[in-house]
Protein backbone atom coordinates (compact mmCIF):
# COMPACT_ATOMS: atom_id res chain seq x y z
CA UNK A 1 0.00 0.00 0.00
CA UNK A 2 2.74 2.54 1.03
CA UNK A 3 4.66 1.29 -2.29
CA UNK A 4 1.36 2.20 -4.36
CA UNK A 5 1.17 5.70 -2.41
CA UNK A 6 4.92 6.97 -3.34
CA UNK A 7 4.64 5.78 -6.94
CA UNK A 8 1.63 7.85 -7.24
CA UNK A 9 2.84 10.63 -5.55
CA UNK A 10 6.54 10.45 -7.50
CA UNK A 11 3.87 9.96 -10.95
CA UNK A 12 2.64 13.37 -10.02
CA UNK A 13 5.77 15.44 -10.99
CA UNK A 14 5.77 13.97 -14.82
CA UNK A 15 1.65 14.58 -14.94
CA UNK A 16 1.90 17.75 -14.03
CA UNK A 17 5.56 18.73 -16.60
CA UNK A 18 3.15 17.71 -19.10
CA UNK A 19 0.53 19.57 -18.34
CA UNK A 20 2.52 22.50 -18.37
CA UNK A 21 4.10 22.08 -21.50
CA UNK A 22 1.00 21.32 -23.26
CA UNK A 23 -0.64 24.62 -21.65
CA UNK A 24 2.50 26.60 -22.51
CA UNK A 25 2.75 25.78 -25.87
CA UNK A 26 -0.92 25.97 -26.71
CA UNK A 27 -1.49 29.84 -25.50
CA UNK A 28 1.86 30.91 -27.44
CA UNK A 29 0.25 29.32 -30.57
CA UNK A 30 -2.70 31.47 -30.01
CA UNK A 31 -3.43 34.89 -31.94
CA UNK A 32 -2.79 37.74 -29.91
CA UNK A 33 -1.22 38.75 -26.52
CA UNK A 34 -1.57 40.86 -23.00
CA UNK A 35 -0.21 44.02 -24.94
CA UNK A 36 -2.26 43.62 -27.97
CA UNK A 37 -5.26 43.50 -25.83
CA UNK A 38 -4.41 46.29 -23.19
CA UNK A 39 -3.59 48.92 -26.63
CA UNK A 40 -6.44 48.56 -27.95
CA UNK A 41 -7.08 44.62 -29.20
CA UNK A 42 -5.92 42.20 -31.78
CA UNK A 43 -6.04 43.68 -35.32
CA UNK A 44 -6.52 47.35 -34.03
CA UNK A 45 -4.05 50.10 -35.15
CA UNK A 46 -0.93 49.63 -32.27
CA UNK A 47 1.71 52.29 -31.69
CA UNK A 48 4.37 49.97 -32.05
CA UNK A 49 6.71 51.27 -29.65
CA UNK A 50 4.14 51.01 -26.78
CA UNK A 51 3.80 47.33 -28.23
CA UNK A 52 7.37 46.72 -27.90
CA UNK A 53 7.47 48.67 -24.62
CA UNK A 54 4.55 46.08 -22.83
CA UNK A 55 6.36 43.28 -24.42
CA UNK A 56 9.30 44.24 -22.65
CA UNK A 57 8.22 45.25 -19.20
CA UNK A 58 6.11 41.94 -19.41
CA UNK A 59 8.67 39.04 -20.61
CA UNK A 60 6.98 38.42 -23.78
CA UNK A 61 10.07 39.58 -25.37
CA UNK A 62 12.52 36.65 -23.29
CA UNK A 63 12.80 33.55 -25.47
CA UNK A 64 10.60 30.57 -24.61
CA UNK A 65 13.34 28.59 -23.19
CA UNK A 66 13.53 31.30 -20.74
CA UNK A 67 9.77 31.94 -20.28
CA UNK A 68 8.91 28.33 -19.57
CA UNK A 69 12.28 28.50 -17.02
CA UNK A 70 10.14 31.31 -15.15
CA UNK A 71 6.83 29.72 -15.00
CA UNK A 72 7.90 26.48 -13.55
CA UNK A 73 10.76 27.48 -11.79
CA UNK A 74 8.19 29.82 -9.76
CA UNK A 75 6.76 26.27 -8.09
CA UNK A 76 10.32 25.92 -7.15
CA UNK A 77 11.07 29.26 -5.80
CA UNK A 78 7.08 30.07 -4.53
CA UNK A 79 7.13 33.29 -6.93
CA UNK A 80 4.55 32.34 -9.31
CA UNK A 81 5.05 36.19 -10.59
CA UNK A 82 2.43 38.85 -11.32
CA UNK A 83 -0.82 39.37 -13.76
CA UNK A 84 0.02 40.42 -16.78
CA UNK A 85 -3.32 42.13 -17.27
CA UNK A 86 -3.81 43.49 -13.32
CA UNK A 87 0.03 43.36 -12.41
CA UNK A 88 -1.21 41.40 -9.35
CA UNK A 89 0.69 38.55 -7.65
CA UNK A 90 -0.40 35.39 -9.27
CA UNK A 91 -0.68 34.23 -5.93
CA UNK A 92 -3.21 36.96 -4.67
CA UNK A 93 -5.48 36.66 -7.79
CA UNK A 94 -5.88 33.06 -7.69
CA UNK A 95 -6.39 33.30 -3.43
CA UNK A 96 -9.57 35.48 -3.68
CA UNK A 97 -11.36 33.60 -5.94
CA UNK A 98 -10.19 29.75 -4.89
CA UNK A 99 -11.93 30.30 -1.10
CA UNK A 100 -15.54 31.06 -3.14
CA UNK A 101 -14.92 27.75 -6.05
CA UNK A 102 -13.81 25.25 -2.85
CA UNK A 103 -16.65 26.20 -0.70
CA UNK A 104 -18.92 25.97 -3.59
CA UNK A 105 -17.85 22.95 -4.90
CA UNK A 106 -17.73 21.68 -0.79
CA UNK A 107 -21.42 23.09 -0.42
CA UNK A 108 -22.93 21.41 -3.99
CA UNK A 109 -20.74 17.85 -3.47
CA UNK A 110 -22.54 17.66 0.10
CA UNK A 111 -25.79 18.09 -1.37
CA UNK A 112 -25.41 15.87 -4.35
CA UNK A 113 -24.44 13.36 -1.35
CA UNK A 114 -27.23 13.45 0.85
CA UNK A 115 -29.67 13.18 -2.38
CA UNK A 116 -28.45 10.64 -4.40
CA UNK A 117 -27.52 7.96 -2.24
CA UNK A 118 -30.83 7.56 -0.22
CA UNK A 119 -32.68 7.94 -3.21
CA UNK A 120 -30.93 5.74 -5.61
CA UNK A 121 -31.46 3.38 -2.95
CA UNK A 122 -34.91 3.51 -2.36
CA UNK A 123 -34.95 3.56 -6.19
CA UNK A 124 -33.78 0.33 -6.38
CA UNK A 125 -35.29 -1.26 -3.57
CA UNK A 126 -38.59 -0.39 -5.06
CA UNK A 127 -37.95 -0.96 -8.53
CA UNK A 128 -40.41 -0.94 -11.10
CA UNK A 129 -42.69 0.63 -8.45
CA UNK A 130 -44.39 4.59 -8.66
CA UNK A 131 -41.22 5.39 -6.00
CA UNK A 132 -38.87 4.44 -8.05
CA UNK A 133 -40.44 5.99 -11.39
CA UNK A 134 -40.76 9.28 -9.14
CA UNK A 135 -37.30 9.05 -8.38
CA UNK A 136 -36.10 7.92 -12.08
CA UNK A 137 -38.35 11.35 -13.11
CA UNK A 138 -36.73 13.29 -10.43
CA UNK A 139 -32.63 12.46 -11.95
CA UNK A 140 -33.91 12.37 -15.91
CA UNK A 141 -35.30 16.44 -14.84
CA UNK A 142 -31.89 17.38 -12.78
CA UNK A 143 -30.26 15.79 -15.75
CA UNK A 144 -32.07 17.44 -18.70
CA UNK A 145 -32.08 20.88 -16.79
CA UNK A 146 -29.01 23.13 -17.22
CA UNK A 147 -27.71 24.15 -13.62
CA UNK A 148 -27.59 28.13 -15.23
CA UNK A 149 -31.08 28.05 -15.88
CA UNK A 150 -32.12 26.16 -12.56
CA UNK A 151 -30.27 29.20 -10.49
CA UNK A 152 -32.19 31.64 -13.23
CA UNK A 153 -35.35 29.97 -12.16
CA UNK A 154 -34.69 30.22 -8.09
CA UNK A 155 -33.44 33.56 -8.37
CA UNK A 156 -36.74 34.42 -9.92
CA UNK A 157 -38.64 32.29 -7.24
CA UNK A 158 -36.84 34.00 -4.42
CA UNK A 159 -37.47 37.47 -6.03
CA UNK A 160 -41.48 37.34 -6.43
CA UNK A 161 -41.52 35.39 -2.68
CA UNK A 162 -39.93 38.45 -1.37
CA UNK A 163 -41.99 40.67 -3.21
CA UNK A 164 -44.98 39.11 -1.65
CA UNK A 165 -43.97 38.93 1.83
CA UNK A 166 -41.83 41.82 2.61
CA UNK A 167 -42.58 44.34 0.03
CA UNK A 168 -39.01 44.13 -1.48
CA UNK A 169 -37.09 42.15 -3.88
CA UNK A 170 -34.12 40.10 -3.30
CA UNK A 171 -31.16 40.67 -5.10
CA UNK A 172 -28.18 38.72 -5.22
CA UNK A 173 -25.32 40.68 -3.19
CA UNK A 174 -23.16 42.69 -5.35
CA UNK A 175 -20.05 41.26 -3.48
CA UNK A 176 -19.17 37.63 -2.20
CA UNK A 177 -19.35 37.13 1.13
CA UNK A 178 -16.47 35.35 3.32
CA UNK A 179 -17.44 32.94 5.88
CA UNK A 180 -15.42 34.50 8.12
CA UNK A 181 -16.46 37.62 8.05
CA UNK A 182 -20.12 36.70 8.39
CA UNK A 183 -20.99 32.89 8.02
CA UNK A 184 -24.28 33.09 7.99
CA UNK A 185 -24.50 36.32 5.12
CA UNK A 186 -21.87 33.27 3.15
CA UNK A 187 -24.27 30.20 3.73
CA UNK A 188 -27.13 32.28 3.08
CA UNK A 189 -25.44 33.73 -0.35
CA UNK A 190 -23.69 30.41 -1.54
CA UNK A 191 -26.86 28.25 -0.47
CA UNK A 192 -28.71 28.70 -4.25
CA UNK A 193 -25.71 28.17 -6.32
CA UNK A 194 -24.81 25.03 -4.06
CA UNK A 195 -28.86 23.97 -4.89
CA UNK A 196 -28.87 24.83 -8.76
CA UNK A 197 -25.25 22.55 -8.56
CA UNK A 198 -25.96 20.15 -6.04
CA UNK A 199 -29.49 19.02 -7.79
CA UNK A 200 -27.76 18.53 -11.20
CA UNK A 201 -25.26 16.12 -10.08
CA UNK A 202 -27.20 14.27 -7.75
CA UNK A 203 -29.28 13.46 -10.36
CA UNK A 204 -26.67 11.88 -12.08
CA UNK A 205 -25.53 10.04 -9.10
CA UNK A 206 -29.01 8.57 -8.08
CA UNK A 207 -28.92 7.21 -11.57
CA UNK A 208 -25.51 5.60 -10.98
CA UNK A 209 -26.93 4.64 -7.58
CA UNK A 210 -29.46 2.92 -8.43
CA UNK A 211 -27.71 1.18 -11.35
CA UNK A 212 -25.04 -0.02 -9.17
CA UNK A 213 -27.16 -1.11 -6.68
CA UNK A 214 -29.39 -3.16 -8.63
CA UNK A 215 -26.55 -5.29 -10.47
CA UNK A 216 -25.10 -5.77 -7.03
CA UNK A 217 -28.77 -6.88 -5.59
CA UNK A 218 -28.23 -9.85 -8.48
CA UNK A 219 -24.98 -11.19 -6.96
CA UNK A 220 -25.12 -14.84 -5.35
CA UNK A 221 -23.41 -13.71 -1.92
CA UNK A 222 -26.93 -11.11 -1.34
CA UNK A 223 -29.24 -14.62 -1.98
CA UNK A 224 -27.13 -16.34 -0.11
CA UNK A 225 -27.82 -13.81 2.69
CA UNK A 226 -31.22 -13.37 2.29
CA UNK A 227 -31.68 -17.45 2.48
CA UNK A 228 -29.95 -17.21 6.09
CA UNK A 229 -32.85 -15.12 7.01
CA UNK A 230 -30.87 -11.72 7.72
CA UNK A 231 -33.08 -8.36 7.58
CA UNK A 232 -33.53 -6.65 4.01
CA UNK A 233 -32.19 -3.28 5.76
CA UNK A 234 -29.41 -5.28 7.35
CA UNK A 235 -28.96 -6.75 3.64
CA UNK A 236 -28.44 -3.69 1.88
CA UNK A 237 -26.67 -1.68 4.29
CA UNK A 238 -23.80 -3.91 5.20
CA UNK A 239 -23.57 -6.35 2.11
CA UNK A 240 -24.88 -3.87 -0.73
CA UNK A 241 -24.34 -0.46 -0.67
CA UNK A 242 -20.85 -0.42 -0.14
CA UNK A 243 -20.23 -2.95 -2.86
CA UNK A 244 -22.12 -0.64 -4.97
CA UNK A 245 -20.63 2.67 -4.22
CA UNK A 246 -17.08 1.98 -6.13
CA UNK A 247 -18.51 3.78 -9.43
CA UNK A 248 -20.64 6.10 -7.03
CA UNK A 249 -17.60 7.56 -5.45
CA UNK A 250 -15.95 7.73 -8.80
CA UNK A 251 -18.84 9.91 -10.38
CA UNK A 252 -18.98 12.14 -6.79
CA UNK A 253 -14.62 12.78 -7.25
CA UNK A 254 -15.17 13.80 -11.24
CA UNK A 255 -17.94 15.86 -10.23
CA UNK A 256 -15.67 17.46 -7.57
CA UNK A 257 -12.75 18.22 -9.61
CA UNK A 258 -15.05 19.24 -12.36
CA UNK A 259 -16.66 22.07 -10.14
CA UNK A 260 -13.91 23.52 -8.64
CA UNK A 261 -13.00 25.13 -12.60
CA UNK A 262 -16.16 24.37 -14.63
CA UNK A 263 -18.82 26.97 -13.41
CA UNK A 264 -18.39 29.95 -15.40
CA UNK A 265 -22.44 30.76 -16.09
CA UNK A 266 -23.53 29.71 -12.48
CA UNK A 267 -20.63 31.93 -11.48
CA UNK A 268 -22.53 34.59 -13.79
CA UNK A 269 -25.67 34.28 -12.79
CA UNK A 270 -24.97 34.34 -8.84
CA UNK A 271 -22.56 37.40 -9.30
CA UNK A 272 -19.87 34.54 -7.40
CA UNK A 273 -16.05 35.49 -8.20
CA UNK A 274 -14.72 32.26 -8.60
CA UNK A 275 -12.07 30.51 -10.30
CA UNK A 276 -14.45 29.69 -13.45
CA UNK A 277 -15.08 33.11 -13.85
CA UNK A 278 -10.91 34.17 -13.21
CA UNK A 279 -9.90 31.65 -16.20
CA UNK A 280 -12.57 32.81 -18.93
CA UNK A 281 -11.47 36.38 -17.92
CA UNK A 282 -7.55 35.47 -18.35
CA UNK A 283 -7.80 33.89 -21.50
CA UNK A 284 -10.05 36.75 -23.38
CA UNK A 285 -7.34 39.32 -21.93
CA UNK A 286 -4.35 36.83 -22.86
CA UNK A 287 -3.19 36.95 -20.08
CA UNK A 288 -0.17 33.90 -19.74
CA UNK A 289 0.36 34.01 -16.53
CA UNK A 290 -2.35 33.66 -14.86
CA UNK A 291 -4.28 31.21 -17.50
CA UNK A 292 -0.96 28.80 -16.95
CA UNK A 293 -1.04 29.12 -13.29
CA UNK A 294 -5.02 28.10 -13.54
CA UNK A 295 -4.22 25.47 -15.58
CA UNK A 296 -2.07 23.53 -13.28
CA UNK A 297 -4.38 24.36 -10.36
CA UNK A 298 -6.65 22.53 -12.03
CA UNK A 299 -4.54 20.02 -13.06
CA UNK A 300 -3.64 19.05 -9.45
CA UNK A 301 -7.07 18.66 -8.03
CA UNK A 302 -7.95 16.31 -10.63
CA UNK A 303 -4.47 14.27 -9.54
CA UNK A 304 -5.29 14.77 -5.93
CA UNK A 305 -8.66 13.87 -6.61
CA UNK A 306 -8.06 10.94 -8.61
CA UNK A 307 -5.83 9.36 -6.02
CA UNK A 308 -8.38 10.12 -3.27
CA UNK A 309 -11.11 8.13 -5.45
CA UNK A 310 -8.13 5.32 -5.88
CA UNK A 311 -7.73 4.74 -2.03
CA UNK A 312 -11.12 4.98 -1.29
CA UNK A 313 -11.71 1.71 -3.53
CA UNK A 314 -9.76 -0.45 -1.10
CA UNK A 315 -11.72 1.03 2.15
CA UNK A 316 -14.98 0.04 0.05
CA UNK A 317 -13.98 -3.33 -0.98
CA UNK A 318 -11.07 -5.00 0.68
CA UNK A 319 -10.58 -7.17 -2.23
CA UNK A 320 -8.87 -4.22 -3.84
CA UNK A 321 -5.12 -4.69 -3.02
CA UNK A 322 -2.04 -2.06 -4.31
CA UNK A 323 0.68 -3.69 -4.45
Amino acid sequence: MYKYIINRLILVIPTLLGAAILVFVVLRLAPGDVCEMRLGGTGMMIDPEALEICRENTGLNDSKIVQFGHFVGGYFTGDLGVSMWTSRPVVEEIGIRFQVSLQLALMATFLSIIIAIPLGTISAVKQNTWIDYAVRSFAIAGIAVPSFFLGILIILGILIASQAWFGEPWMPPIHTISIFDDPFGNLSQLIWPALATGYRYAAVSTRMTRSALLEVLREDYVRTARAKGLLEKLIIRRHALKNAMLPVVTIIGIEFAFLMGGLVVTEQVFNLNGIGKLFVESVLNGDFSLTQHLVMLVALIFIITNFAIDLMYAWLDPRIRYS
